[in-house]
């Protein structure tokens, strides 16, 4: 899978039009923002954590940072990301595009309250070159997310 299932998915919902790929990566944070002009707190990153049964996707700003108290209280389990190996093997996508968009069926999928704080954000597509602008509803409806959490924290503003 990769940008081709990312534009498949949202051909569907007949968005295809509003996937955006660069000619430079967007595999980071930085990367991203720098390709799309905007502010690297608007990039929806896409963590993906090992779990009892595979894995299961967390969409959080792209300043936030996960609060290991706040998932532990939340999931009952220590946060432990995937393996590049794991994320393309459980997930579909690369390191870089992982997206809950065009990715294997049965993942649960969870949105941040980091998130909240913008009108629009930029999550990838399935490839560390690409993203689409959605507003919170959409992200929540194509991303099939189960619900809003917070697992996340802020820099300070000294970080």
């Amino acid at each position: 899978m990769s940008i081709e299932a990312g534009r498949a998915y949202f051909r569907a919902l007949g968005l295809e039009d509003r996937v955006q790929e660069f000619t430079v990566s967007s595999a980071t944070v930085d990367l991203a923002a720098q390709a799309l002009g905007v502010e690297g707190a608007r990039i929806a990153k896409t963590l993906s954590f090992k779990t009892a049964d595979g894995c299961m996707l967390i969409l959080a700003a792209g300043d936030a940072r996960i609060d290991n108290r706040k998932f532990k209280d939340k999931f009952h389990m220590k946060a432990k990301m995937l393996s590049a190996d794991e994320v393309l093997e459980l997930v579909g996508h690369p390191v870089g595009g992982v997206c809950p968009f065009g990715c294997k069926e049965g993942i649960p999928v969870y949105l941040d309250d980091s998130l909240k704080r913008f009108v629009t954000v930029f999550p990838a597509v399935g490839s560390p070159s690409s993203a689409i602008e959605l507003n919170l509803e959409e992200l929540f409806e194509y991303s099939k997310a189960i619900e809003w959490i917070d697992v996340c924290k802020l820099p300070t503003p000294e970080e």
